[in-house]
């Protein structure tokens, strides 16, 4: 596997954190951080598919919305 070596300073609260949710997980900081910028990517790349979507077709109406909260299990936040 190639990998990139990244040096990474966080505030010291953060660090902690890290580690603790690493042990927890049972997983080495490097992978634990790995899986949080993958997860953050993905996140993003899909806010950007549906401005995409949205300015191809329409904006979403709040009961789409809802309704795709709801089949995830989330609740939505409301500007």
């Amino acid at each position: 596997m190639n990998v990139d070596r990244l040096s990474v300073t966080l505030e010291a609260e953060l660090g902690a954190a890290v580690r603790d949710a690493a042990t927890r997980a049972g997983m080495s900081v490097s992978a634990w951080i790995a899986q949080a910028a993958s997860e953050r990517l993905r996140h993003d790349l899909l806010g950007r598919a549906l401005d995409a979507w949205e300015a191809e077709s329409s904006p979403f109406h709040e009961t789409e919305l809802d309704r795709a909260a709801a089949a995830l299990g989330v609740v939505r936040g409301r500007s």
